[in-house]
């Protein structure tokens, strides 16, 4: 997320962190979704790094991956409460 500035990391982390809750039907708060959207960012963009995909350090690119990421924040998680 290191492109797109830390404000607009802030907002497309929030953005990627509420989608994924939703989608997850997770019941998160705004600064839980925030926090998974910027984490998850960061876990996807290594994971994805790893299998040689590259998200141009753009909004859509790094909303995707915090999505993405975030979605398996939440599963794990969830793996790891029961």
């Amino acid at each position: 997320m290191t492109g797109i500035g830390i404000l607009a990391a802030i907002i497309v982390g929030g953005l990627a962190g509420w989608a994924a809750s939703s989608l997850m039907k997770a019941n998160t708060g705004l600064i839980l979704n925030i926090v998974l959207g910027i984490v998850g960012a960061l876990i996807a963009n290594f994971l994805f790094g790893l299998i040689g995909v590259s998200f141009a350090p753009s909004w859509i690119g790094q909303g995707v991956a915090g999505l993405v990421g975030a979605c398996i924040l939440i599963f794990v998680a969830r793996a790891m409460r029961r």
